[in-house]
C-alpha cells in the first residue's frame, strides 16, 4: 500500500503558473504547500482547514 500523498492544485490557481496552492487531504490531516516549492508544507487538522475555508468564503476569497 502506498503512503505517498496525492496533491491537488487549487481550482483558483491559474494555468499560467505563479501563485499556486496544492492540498492533500486525509481524515486526520490536511497538507498545504506551494506548487513551486514542494519541499516544505503546512499540516493542519481537518477542522482547522474547514474553519479557514469558511472564513475565506465569508470574505469572498473562495
Amino acid at each position: 500500500m502506498s503512503t505517498a500523498l496525492q496533491w491537488f492544485k487549487s481550482s483558483y490557481s491559474g494555468s499560467q503558473g505563479g501563485d499556486c496552492v496544492e492540498v492533500s487531504a486525509h481524515p486526520l490531516a490536511v497538507h498545504i504547500r506551494d506548487s513551486k516549492n514542494t519541499g516544505p508544507n503546512l499540516t493542519v487538522a481537518p477542522g482547522t482547514w474547514s474553519a479557514f475555508l469558511g472564513l475565506a468564503r465569508q470574505d469572498g476569497h473562495v
